[in-house]
């Protein structure tokens, strides 16, 4: 539409320059720019838009400003404003042209944008201060709405706000590594679970851990029940009573904490007081690093100590056991994943020799599969 009253209007200004053959007799005819719209109003009229007859005709006088030596140009004064009234938009299969008028076409002076028409004009355009929000912003009451709302029901509001942002409590269990184990000597197996139950600040946590050879009786297993209560972002407290469920069975007082380091190691370390005055301690640590959303290499490692020999459990003082390990594994859904793994144990020191006494190698290297899960 725009283009055609362009064409209209290039054509009406564009003056046309004859020069004087009085004394000749020639056929009459149009200038291009008029040729061509004819061919631009001979169109429109083929898509039903109404186009005035003699649109494209030259005019008789001259528009202002035009000169005496012949030059005339087309007469703008007879050109109304574009009526838009009759236009209908209310079919979107395809615009209707059928009833717009074009019988008055106006193009107005360009003239500098209005925002104030434009309803921009209250717009304030102050940029927004930095700093702290004033004094006067917590002067009033701290609980305004009981005045409104009552006592009662806006207590009752702000538990369930409270409840419903942190204060709910919640069941988590996740088995870490659940394993075959194949390793020379006999394969084995292992299982490492936990899981809480509670809510942002304080849990009860539960855990236990065991591993074995297959046809034999278990090696070792624990199960642990603990208060965790959050000592910042990101670290756990934790306090409770550790059971041991092989050889010369043990009861612990557990002291330690679990939680996420820098550079996103998950970490588990605690210290072990048992009721016969032996005193241990276990440091775990890992790192998801993820190859793609769904494969994850795991590095992991883990040591244990003794503060004094403990010959019925072979223990040595010192450093006892160094585990280092890697498993890789693929989320087949977040809380499913099967994996597969090396891990390698080193008994240290005067545990390394209590192995050797009881007729058990020091060093052993598992090859594993397992499943870790959650929910």
């Amino acid at each position: 539409m725009r283009l055609l009253v362009a064409m209209l209007f290039a054509s009406a200004a564009a003056p046309a320059v004859a020069q004087d053959h009085s004394g000749h007799t020639m056929p009459s005819a149009q200038s291009p720019v008029q040729t061509e719209c004819e061919k631009e109003a001979a169109r429109h009229r083929a898509m039903g838009h109404p186009v005035e007859d003699g649109a494209c005709a030259p005019a008789t006088q001259p528009a202002p400003g035009g000169h005496a030596d012949g030059h005339t140009g087309r007469d703008h004064s007879q050109m109304g404003g574009m009526d838009h009234s009759t236009m209908d938009h209310s079919k979107m299969e395809g615009m209707d042209h059928s009833t717009m008028s074009h019988e008055s076409i106006q193009l107005p002076e360009q003239t500098p944008m209005d925002h104030g028409a434009m309803g921009h004009g209250g717009m304030d355009m102050t940029p927004i201060p930095e700093g702290p929000p004033p004094a006067s912003a917590g002067s009033g009451p701290p609980r305004a709405a009981d005045a409104i709302w009552g006592a009662d029901a806006m207590h009752a509001s702000r538990n369930a706000l409270s409840t419903e942002n942190g204060g709910m409590n919640v069941f988590w269990f996740q088995g870490d590594r659940a394993e075959y184990r194949a390793r020379e000597g006999g394969d084995g197996y292992l299982w490492d679970v936990q899981g809480y139950y509670g809510g942002d600040l304080d849990k009860f946590w539960f855990k236990s851990e065991g591993e074995g050879t297959f046809g034999e009786s278990p090696e070792s297993a624990e199960v642990q029940g603990l208060w965790s209560h959050a000592i910042g972002p990101w670290w756990d407290l934790q306090a409770g009573v550790r059971q041991d469920l092989t050889g010369p069975e043990r009861t612990h007082a557990v002291i330690g904490v679990q939680g996420l380091a820098p550079y996103m190691f998950e970490v588990d370390a605690a210290a072990f007081l048992s009721n016969k005055g032996d005193l241990t301690a276990s440091i775990e640590a890992e790192l998801d690093q993820r190859i793609t959303q769904r494969l994850i290499l795991q590095p992991r490692a883990e040591l244990s100590l003794s503060a004094q020999d403990v010959p019925e459990l072979g223990v040595g003082a010192g450093l006892d056991t160094v585990e280092l390990g890697v498993r890789l594994r693929y989320e087949i859904a977040r809380e499913f994943a099967p994996y597969i793994g090396i891990e390698q144990e080193w008994k240290l020191g005067r545990s390394a020799d209590y192995a050797r006494l009881a007729g058990e190698d020091p060093s052993v290297t598992n090859y594993v599969v397992g499943i870790r899960f959650w929910f």
